[in-house]
């Protein structure tokens, strides 16, 4: 049996569009996943049929550090310690995630002449995936417009889990004091959680909870931050996110591409408060601009945010929601895990 590496992570969504894939030609392959010492190692260890193998990463800091004049010492280090585990493994092909976790891995299979299947989620390219593009066989994207003018860019979607499409809100209808006559408002940080989003759900929370039964996934650094009261239910982190998203209504997230993707495939309304380009390169800021423009979603901006305009997009996403559900009904809807293997299987050894 022909063996396949998965790269990449840091955060969810990285890792998990890589198990999507995974789990479609599971008897297929043998899998190894190659990774860093984040949350991949969790996640990835409590799959069937895998094995992990943990290599050293790098990360180029946005702001100016003396820690980035080491980066190339550190790079030669990952990709030589990459380099050794494919020479054992002998894998037909690598399916990369991109990013600075993936990047040692893809350079490591490029000097070996192994093909590189790897994928863009964001609108545009960041800089590890930009180095990946040149060193790849093919590059898939989540987006039209990534692709659009591109060599080896390929328009493929978001791969997204079984479980995700196929959740059951009857598991969490029980896990609180929810008042049925009420819409379930379900607010979404992202894997790492989201600081900004968390504390203006918890100041706006006796208000909320008037209007909305609040399924809150605030993270795993917000444990020691525990608010409880009537229709509001705060969990750290969701594995079973498909069935979170059965139950809600509308959504209020942030825009990593995976997240948003996975509310447009079940068609939940939803309001997005982008990552800052204080603390990111822009990305998420561009998928929310996207997805407003498309009819998609609404969004609000952390430099742009007050109470009052968070209400009021809320109040709107739900007044207005089936107007949003038909805008993502009308969008193409494809198979995006299929896609990708079909450039997996053109270029495989």
């Amino acid at each position: 049996m022909k063996t396949m590496v998965l790269t990449g992570g840091g955060t969810a969504g990285h890792i998990y569009p890589l198990l999507a894939v995974k789990e479609r030609v599971e008897k297929e392959y043998n899998f190894v996943y190659i990774g860093g010492s984040g949350m991949e190692q969790e996640i990835v260890r409590k799959e069937k049929n895998i094995s992990f193998y943990q290599i050293p990463t790098v990360k180029l800091a946005r702001n100016f550090t003396l820690k980035n004049l080491l980066i190339p010492f550190k790079l030669f280090s990952s990709i030589k310690k990459a380099k050794k585990l494919l020479r054992q493994i002998k894998p037909a092909v690598i399916f990369s995630k991109g990013g600075f976790v993936a990047m040692p891995v893809v350079l490591a299979a490029k000097s070996l002449g192994l093909p590189v299947v790897s994928h863009e989620s964001d609108l545009t390219f960041g800089l590890a995936n930009k180095i990946i593009l040149k060193n790849c066989s093919v590059m898939c994207t989540t987006f039209k417009q990534t692709a659009e003018g591109k060599n080896k860019c390929i328009f493929t979607g978001q791969p997204i889990r079984k479980k995700v499409l196929n959740g059951d809100k009857n598991k969490i209808k029980n896990m609180a004091q929810f008042d049925k006559n009420l819409p379930c408002l379900l607010v979404v940080g992202g894997s790492l959680g989201a600081n900004f989003i968390n504390q203006k759900v918890w100041d706006n929370l006796e208000t909320l909870t008037k209007k909305f039964n609040v399924v809150h996934i605030a993270g795993k650094q917000a444990k020691d931050n525990k608010h409880v009261c009537k229709n509001y239910l705060q969990v750290d982190y969701a594995e079973n996110i498909g069935d979170f998203l059965a139950f809600a209504d509308i959504v209020l997230s942030r825009a990593g591409s995976g997240a948003i993707n996975e509310f447009l495939a079940l068609r939940k309304p939803m309001l997005l408060i982008p990552l800052s380009k204080k603390c990111s390169r822009g990305d998420q800021i561009e998928n929310a601009k996207l997805f407003e423009k498309q009819g998609l979603a609404d969004m609000l901006q952390e430099e742009e945010y007050y109470d009052s305009a968070l209400m009021a997009k809320l109040d709107n996403l739900v007044k207005n929601r089936e107007k949003y559900r038909q805008n993502m009904k009308k969008m193409q809807p494809f198979d995006a895990c299929e896609k990708i293997l079909e450039q997996i299987k053109k270029v495989e050894r």
